[in-house]
């Protein structure tokens, strides 16, 4: 069995992002909302919602589909696509790459990697709803292709004409965590030279709202006030909001990226993910697994965890995750979790799935820009359960130069990453 660790040969460093959020289009929109505490949640109006008890969710605003792909198209796709599609686009061009000078061989190691919990959903019901009421002429002639998981890394292999892999990894709400993390694995061994690597989900559709809601784990308490629905560790919190996004980077060889004096946003340290084997949507309380993701991801980068100065966290806005999450924080850094800050993005976007560990990295690669931590908003009344340092309300100006970003996910899953600050 093959030590990646000790296999390893090439550092891999973040030269492109691009962001489709909630809370704003594109990287300056996104981060300048996020320092200010903005929220993106709001009532849903792509859908009736007066049956459900959950009305509220963190929706992308303002896509055109046809500034990324033709009109004759448009149909025959999931609204994932053009989501991903702007994020790549504004990734590529943050990484100062023209995909049309990308010459052929590169183009054979130019890899696409995608998380997406939900993947074509959206599309999906689409169709089933044209099926089902006799709307045959509607149904697209792609509505076995386009509905699965495959056509999100295709599309945008196809798009960029990338020859590389094009691969979509689904592990629920670690899935873009996940990709991102073998992206990186693949650019360490030297198997690729460059990765267009993030998430993108688009599942607020009428039937994951009313799935969700069957579970009774969506926040039912704040329709009225739908920006103060998430509230991450908050003592009031009452269930997650769903959402929805794209955050998308270039990943490249060190090497590479110095040999075209591309941008460096940041340096991808290390990655680990387990399994607690346990259920399949609860966490075990203990928070072991949790917190051995995060072990071995600083392992992974070779650092201490004493140098860990901001963790991004899942921070979901239910009872459960953000107990569990303290626990597994609390068990990996012991005394140290109470000195470390860390925050949860979901606090203003909401809950977009497997695109959520991507939006976590967006904004972590943003703190090493700005020297800027995001906050959790809403975080109002003390939870004792829940008792760490959250950078509660306000944007925190702080320098730090490695942080962890930490996913939890449906099935048991864990999985974590660690940056730092390229030099």
């Amino acid at each position: 069995m093959v030590d990646n660790r000790r296999a390893a040969t090439h550092r891999v460093v973040m030269t492109g992002m691009g962001v489709l959020s909630p809370n704003g289009k594109g990287v300056r929109e996104f981060w300048e909302s996020t320092v200010a505490g903005r929220s993106g949640i709001r009532r849903i109006d792509s859908f009736d919602v007066d049956g459900l008890p959950s009305q509220i969710a963190g929706q992308v605003r303002g896509l055109d589909p046809l500034e990324f792909m033709p009109n004759r198209e448009v149909k025959n796709v999931s609204r994932a696509v053009p989501m991903v599609l702007a994020a790549a686009k504004e990734a590529l061009l943050n990484a100062r790459l023209n995909w049309r000078e990308i010459v052929e061989d590169e183009r054979c190691e130019f890899g696409v990697i995608i998380g997406s919990g939900g993947g074509c959903i959206e599309f999906t019901e689409r169709q089933y709803k044209n099926f089902f009421n006799n709307r045959l002429r509607q149904v697209s002639l792609y509505n076995v292709p386009s509905s699965t998981m495959g056509t999100l890394s295709s599309e945008l292999s196809m798009a960029y004409r990338l020859y590389g892999p094009s691969h979509v990894v689904s592990t629920g709400c670690t899935s873009s965590t996940d990709a991102l993390g073998y992206a990186f694995l693949q650019l360490r061994l030297g198997r690729l030279k460059s990765v267009l690597s993030g998430g993108v989900d688009a599942t607020v559709t009428p039937g994951t709202m009313t799935g969700f809601c069957m579970m009774k784990i969506l926040s039912t308490g704040w329709n009225e006030t739908p920006g103060q629905a998430s509230r991450p560790f908050d003592r009031e919190r009452d269930g997650f909001v769903l959402g929805e996004g794209a955050w998308m980077f270039v990943l490249e060889r060190l090497d590479h990226a110095l040999s075209r004096g591309a941008p460096i946003l940041a340096e991808v340290a290390g990655y680990g993910s387990t399994c607690e084997a346990f259920h399949r949507v609860r966490l075990a309380e203990s928070g072991r697994e949790p917190a051995r993701a995060m072990q071995l991801a600083i392992e992974d980068a070779g650092a201490a965890k004493d140098e860990i100065g901001y963790i991004n966290l899942h921070g979901t806005s239910t009872q459960m995750n953000d107990r569990v999450e303290t626990v597994a924080a609390k068990l990996c850094f012991d005394r140290r979790a109470y000195d470390v800050p860390m925050s949860s993005l979901k606090s203003m976007i909401g809950h977009p799935q497997g695109a959520s560990g991507a939006a976590g990295i967006a904004a972590i690669v943003q703190s090493f820009q700005t020297d800027t931590l995001a906050p959790t908003i809403n975080y109002d009344v003390f939870d004792p359960d829940c008792d760490l340092d959250y950078v509660p309300n306000t944007a925190r100006s702080k320098r730090i130069d490695l942080a962890l970003g930490n996913c939890l996910g449906f099935g048991s899953k864990s999985s974590a990453l660690v940056l730092k600050r390229y030099s």
